[in-house]
């Protein structure tokens, strides 16, 4: 009876270990992500800032208008991913035995 129920805590381990793994590679996925956010609002923001120091034109206004909501998306975005990711890292440090 023993061999079973160390063959059942075994199982569990190796779960618990497979979970971890997934765990890290989705916080990797997810922490590579918000970089490439970041560099496109970076992107955005100096394209902005560009466009601001060209002659006033009422098409670059209205690019200007799009480029500074299309901005605060994607800071809208990168700030729930940041979250999101926190979120992940909380569960993952959590693990599947604390909860039992």
């Amino acid at each position: 009876m023993v061999k079973k129920g160390g063959s059942a805590h075994s199982g569990l381990a190796k779960l618990n270990i497979e979970l971890q793994h997934k765990n890290i590679e989705l916080l990797n996925a997810v922490h590579t992500l918000t970089k490439r956010v970041d560099n496109l609002i970076s992107i955005f923001e100096e394209a902005a800032k560009n466009v601001g120091t060209v002659e006033e034109d009422s098409r670059l206004k209205e690019l200007t208008t799009k480029l500074e909501a299309l901005l605060e998306q994607n800071k809208s975005l990168a700030n729930g991913l940041v979250l999101l990711e926190r979120y992940v890292r909380s569960k993952a440090l959590e693990g599947p035995f604390k909860r039992i």
